[in-house]
C-alpha cells in the first residue's frame, strides 16, 4: 500500500498537470478566429457566438477576423500559413475541406496537409429561399412550381450563393442537372451581400445555410421552399425535402453542410487537445445548443481531434463524387 508522501506527491503531480493544462495559449495572447466569409452571413453568426463563449472556455479572448473570398479558400489559406502556435483557428466548411480540391485546378495550399482538425462544431441542411414578391408574381407556390417556370424560362432565374464553391454552388449545379432548370448561379464574396439582394429582389432566389436565412423567413420577406437533405427537419416540417422530391429527379440528393474548427499544421498537440477541451466544454453548454437550434444548426462535436480527421477522410469520396455530379470546375 502507497504511503503518504507517494498519495502526496501524486497528487500534486496531477494537480500540476491540470494548472498546466488551463495555462492560456502562447501566454494568453488572443487567439485569432478566422471566418472566411464577410460579416452578415450564417457562417460570420456563428464565428461570433464561437468566438464569444469561447474566450471563456479558453481564459484568453477569441477575436473574429473575417476574411472572405474564393468560397472560403481565402480565409482557410490564411489559417493555413499562420504560425502554429494555437493562436489562429478557423472555422472551416466541409466543402473547403473535401470538395475543394475537386473543384480547383490548382491550389495555394492544401486543406487536407495544411489544416489540423481540432473538432466539428455544427451540421446543418441547406435552404432554398426565394423572395415573397417575386414568388408570388410568378406563382412560385412550392419548388416544382419553381422549377417548371425555370424550365419555361432559361436562365431568367437568378440564384445568389455565398460564393463560388460552396455547398450553395455545388448544391444548385446538382438541381440544374437533375432537373433541366437553366438557373443562373451568382457568386458573392459570403451569404451577407447575397441576402441583402435578395431581400432588394435584385436576385430572385437562394440555396444556403439556415441561419442567416430563417429571420427573414419568419418575417414573410423569403418563401422556403425546399431543404437540401433527404429528410424534412423538425424546424421546418412543412418544408419539402430532397426524397419529397424524387418526381423532379432529385430523390438521391442530400446535401448536409458541416463546419469545423481547424487550427495550423504544425501546432503542437498539446495545444491542439487544449483548443479541442475549450470548444467541447463550450459546446456542452445548453445556453449554445439553445441559441443554434432555432437558427437550423445542430451542434455535433468530435470527440478528440483524430476523429475529426476520419471524418474529413471518410467524407472526402462522397462530395468528391457531389463535385463530378454538378461538373462544377474551377481555375
Amino acid at each position: 500500500m502507497p504511503g503518504r508522501r507517494t498519495i502526496l506527491g501524486a497528487s500534486a503531480a496531477l494537480l500540476a498537470c491540470r494548472r498546466a493544462f488551463a495555462q492560456p495559449i502562447a501566454g494568453g495572447r488572443p487567439v485569432r478566429l478566422i471566418v472566411p466569409f464577410p460579416p452578415g452571413g450564417a457562417v460570420d453568426i456563428l464565428g461570433r457566438l464561437l468566438a464569444e463563449r469561447l474566450g471563456p472556455a479558453l481564459g484568453q479572448n477569441v477575436i473574429v477576423e473575417n476574411r472572405g473570398g474564393a468560397g472560403g479558400n481565402i480565409g482557410a489559406d490564411a489559417l493555413a500559413k499562420a504560425v502554429p502556435d494555437g493562436t489562429s483557428i478557423g472555422l472551416i466548411s466541409a466543402t473547403t475541406l473535401c470538395a475543394a480540391p475537386f473543384l480547383y485546378k490548382s491550389m495555394a495550399y492544401d486543406p487536407q496537409k495544411d489544416l489540423a482538425p481540432v473538432s466539428m462544431i455544427t451540421t446543418g441542411a441547406v435552404l432554398c429561399v426565394v423572395n415573397a414578391e417575386t414568388a408570388a408574381k410568378r406563382g412560385w407556390s412550392d419548388f416544382p412550381a419553381l422549377i417548371a417556370w425555370a424550365r419555361a424560362h432559361p436562365e431568367e432565374v437568378r440564384m445568389g450563393s455565398s460564393g463560388t464553391g460552396t455547398t450553395s454552388h455545388l448544391t444548385i449545379t446538382a438541381v440544374n442537372q437533375a432537373t433541366g432548370a437553366k438557373i443562373i448561379h451568382v457568386p458573392y464574396r459570403g451569404g451577407g451581400p447575397a441576402i441583402n439582394d435578395l431581400l432588394a429582389g435584385t436576385i430572385d432566389m437562394m440555396f444556403d445555410v439556415m441561419p442567416a436565412l430563417m429571420p427573414h423567413v419568419e418575417s414573410g420577406k423569403f418563401k422556403a421552399l425546399a431543404v437540401s437533405s433527404a429528410q424534412r427537419l423538425a424546424i421546418l416540417p412543412e418544408v419539402p425535402g430532397m426524397s419529397d422530391l424524387a418526381a423532379l429527379g432529385l430523390g438521391d440528393l442530400d446535401i448536409q453542410s458541416w463546419n469545423a474548427v481547424m487550427t495550423t499544421t504544425g501546432t503542437p498537440a498539446p495545444v491542439v487537445d487544449r483548443l479541442a477541451a475549450a470548444v467541447r466544454a463550450m459546446a456542452a453548454e445548453p445556453a449554445f445548443i439553445e441559441r443554434l437550434r432555432p437558427l437550423g444548426y445542430q451542434v455535433l462535436i468530435s470527440a478528440a481531434p483524430a476523429e475529426l480527421a476520419d471524418r474529413i477522410r471518410a467524407e472526402t469520396p462522397r462530395w468528391q463524387r457531389l463535385v463530378q455530379i454538378s461538373g462544377a470546375q474551377l481555375d
